[in-house]
């Protein structure tokens, strides 16, 4: 969480800004001369909630097990609650409910956190100086973060946005603390695709940054980074080749070999775009050699960079080369080094499965595509990004003709773009036009009509009415009109 640490960060330490009173019960004894303590006529002490509160940082801090931090945290909320004087917020409780959050969403319990936070957020006075009001931001980008591990975007940059404006009235516009959480929130409209609010946001950033740091600085390196990959979305890759030009020289002045290497296969990419192979090559080549000398033959760093040679050489028709180059890839993620994530691994699975679906083997990428979904169904946060590999999948269901599992990979991924706010995107748009093209070919033509009606008015908004996107819903719509008889 940008510009205040998070309670749930730091068990081992007390953030709260108000003094706290000294916790009168000690915590030596048995069990038994404890139990008291925590029955609920004792809660109405005043020095309890502190007590308890302690007693929850030290329960996550010892690894002891969140289900008993659990119960510290709520006898300790409802202490803070209990003792709280009428009319005046209590920053204690709101630091409790925060410390409760974290551990519901520790035991992968999101839904239980959003009303704490809800109701964390309420607690502080923003009017009342700059503590509550840093209280009232760790509250609304916790629940923004809850939020995103929920799939719901839409609403997580909505409590983003609220956090950042509280923010910025607490510490002025520009403050090293307001560009952190500006970053932050760039990156959450780059993961919703949408780029114009990134690239705004990115730029404050930047100027932010270049106001605080010396030139060159690895924040400035980490922006200009970002900046890259949302120009790169928008097609404007001669920006995005300059910002990653200028990141490189950054992290090269402050030694950062490994990220050096990162950015020369950012740039690669980039290279690829503009059709200059060649280039493209010689930095994947810069990138491959550090990545294999710093972190071994068997990274996934390696594997990545073999996914966009292997794409490479399929573009240039040496297929041979690529076709290797995939099985190489391949062979690093069937069998992973200690500390490969699940998501590392599904992201490289998707990509090798693009460069089957290139050269024309749908079955293949379809088995790849599979393994990478399997990898992320049980991990949270996850699901707009599942959406992204069954719309995949529902092209290439449609590609070999099988329309019946086209339309349910279509279906399912619909209905989790919707649940995560991403209904009002073009890539959302876009999915609801093929999946009305897979219905056509099962003569449910009401609702193909229904899908490219919706996909018309998101296209119309989001892209313009002579957008290619766009011209292509409306000449299905058209046909499928004509089919009904309209």
């Amino acid at each position: 969480m940008p510009g205040l640490v998070s309670v749930a960060d730091t068990p081992q330490r007390s953030p709260s800004p108000v003094p706290k009173k000294a916790a009168s019960p000690s915590p030596s004894g048995s069990s038994k001369k404890k139990a008291p303590l925590l029955s609920d006529a004792s809660l109405d002490n005043p020095d309890l909630g502190p007590f308890l509160l302690k007693l929850a940082r030290d329960t996550i801090a010892s690894g002891d097990g969140p289900a008993k931090a659990l119960d510290f945290a709520i006898r300790a909320s409802t202490s803070f609650e209990r003792c709280a004087i009428q009319g005046e917020p209590s920053l204690d409780l709101a630091m409790s409910l925060h410390v409760l959050a974290a551990i519901y969403c520790s035991l992968g319990r999101f839904e239980e956190a959003v009303p704490v936070l809800e109701r964390a957020i309420l607690v502080p006075d923003v009017d009342r100086g700059p503590d509550h009001a840093l209280a009232s931001f760790s509250g609304y980008m916790q629940l923004g973060d809850t939020f995103s591990m929920l799939g719901q975007v839409d609403r997580s940059i909505s409590c983003y946005d609220q956090g950042l404006q509280i923010q910025i009235q607490a510490l002025g516009d520009t403050d090293p603390r307001v560009g952190e959480t500006c970053r932050y929130l760039a990156e959450a409209n780059v993961q919703a695709m949408q780029f114009d609010k990134a690239e705004e946001l990115c730029k404050k950033t930047l100027e932010i940054h270049r106001a605080h740091s010396e030139p060159a600085s690895l924040e400035e390196a980490a922006d200009r980074r970002l900046m890259a990959l949302i120009c790169e979305a928008k097609g404007d890759y001669e920006s995005a080749l300059e910002h990653l030009v200028l990141a490189s020289m950054a992290m090269i002045a402050n030694g950062q070999d490994n990220e050096v290497a990162s950015i020369d296969v950012s740039i690669g990419n980039i290279y690829m775009s503009l059709c200059r192979f060649d280039e493209a090559i010689f930095s994947y080549q810069k990138a491959l050699t550090v990545f294999k000398s710093a972190k071994g033959e068997n990274h996934p760093s390696v594997a990545s960079v073999f996914v966009r040679l292997a794409d490479l050489y399929h573009r240039t028709g040496k297929l041979r080369e690529s076709k290797s180059y995939c099985e190489n890839a391949l062979r690093i993620y069937s069998k992973p080094v200690p500390g490969t994530t699940a998501e590392e691994i599904a992201g490289g699975l998707t990509e090798i499965s693009a460069v089957f679906e290139s050269v024309d083997e749908p079955e293949e990428a379809l088995k790849l595509l599979n393994r990478a979904m399997k990898l992320l169904e049980d991990k949270p946060g996850q699901q707009s990004t599942i959406a992204g590999i069954e719309a995949r999948m529902g092209v290439m269901y449609y590609m070999i003709g099988r329309y019946e599992d086209s339309r349910n990979s279509f279906e399912s991924a619909v209905a989790k773009l919707r649940a995560s706010g991403e209904r009002k995107s073009a890539f959302f748009g876009v999915v609801l036009n093929q999946m009305g093209l897979a219905c056509v070919q099962l003569f449910k033509i009401d609702e193909a009509a229904e899908l490219f009606e919706e996909a018309r008015g998101i296209l119309e908004q989001e892209c313009g009415p002579c957008h290619q996107d766009t011209l292509g819903v409306y000449s299905n719509l058209a046909a499928t009109y004509d089919a009904m008889g309209r």
